[in-house]
Order: C-alpha cells, then structure tokens, then sequence
C-alpha cells in the first residue's frame, strides 16, 4: 500500500477544505471518498471527464438568473459598451475567463498541483485575508507564472 492511498488523500484535501474555509473543496473529496468506499470507482472517469462540464454549466447558470428573472436588463447592459469603468469590467471578465481556460489546462496536464493551490488558498486565507474561489483561478495564475518563469529562463 502506498505511503498515501487514494483515501488518505482524499482525508487530507477534507481536512484542508475545512480548516481552509473551502467547502466546495471538502465536499467534492467527501463526495469522492463516499463512491470510492463504496466501490463505485467506476464512475470516476465519467466524473473526470464530464465533471468540469457540469460544474461549469451550474456556475454559468446560476451568474445568469438574474437576466432570467429579470433583476438585469437592456440598461443595465448598456452603460458597460459606453463608460469606462463597464470597458474594464468586460476586459476583467474576458481576461478571468482566458486565465480559467490556461488552468483548466494546467490542471488536465498536471493533476496534483491542486493540492498545492488548495493549499497556497489556504495561505491566502489565513495570511493575506483572502477568500477562495476555486481552483480553476488559482491555477490561471500558476500557468501565468509558469509561463513567466520560462520567460526569465530565457535569459539566465
């Protein structure tokens, strides 16, 4: 058996959850742990693979209820074409949608960096006084760096 087993794992990114205020973190490892249990680990490549979608899906719908139920309108919308402060916010939300789709990457390509952003969240959290809003985030910002420390190598 492996110094850390897949349930084990799954214990400590729970326990990171909790004491780092991430209760989406703590309750997709419970959720994860539950169907490894319970030997229903042949659902997780179903999870992986369309797990992103769906949450994905929920985010996206729940950021438009208010145009569904009409809390936002035409001039709501309008003034971000036309005044500088709407032009940044749309700049805002391009770039933040760009550095989600560069992590989205990062996590595909390298799956247990997520323990480290957990975990450097919780740092943020605890130090900087942040609050969490996901992996995907944090891992926009780690390809940035990753992109730019391979820029720096360049020259040294």
């Amino acid at each position: 058996m492996p110094l850390f087993s897949g349930e084990i794992m799954l214990v400590i990114l729970i326990l990171i959850g909790l004491i780092g205020r991430s209760p989406i973190i703590a309750t997709a490892a419970s959720v994860l742990l539950v169907l490894k249990l319970t030997s229903l680990e042949r659902y997780f490549p179903a999870v992986e693979r369309r797990g992103m979608e769906f949450g994905l899906l929920f985010l996206t719908m729940s950021v438009l209820v208010p145009f569904a139920s009409e809390k936002v309108s035409w001039k709501d919308v309008v003034p971000l074409f036309t005044t500088l402060i709407g032009i940044l916010a749309l700049t805002g939300g391009a770039l933040a949608t760009y550095m989600n789709g560069k992590g989205l990457e990062v996590l595909r390509a390298e799956p247990h960096l997520i323990v480290g952003l957990v975990i450097g969240s919780i740092i943020g959290i605890v130090f900087l006084r942040g609050i969490p809003v996901g992996p995907l985030m944090a891992a926009g910002i780690t390809a940035a760096l990753i992109k730019f420390l391979e820029w720096l190598q360049r020259f040294f």
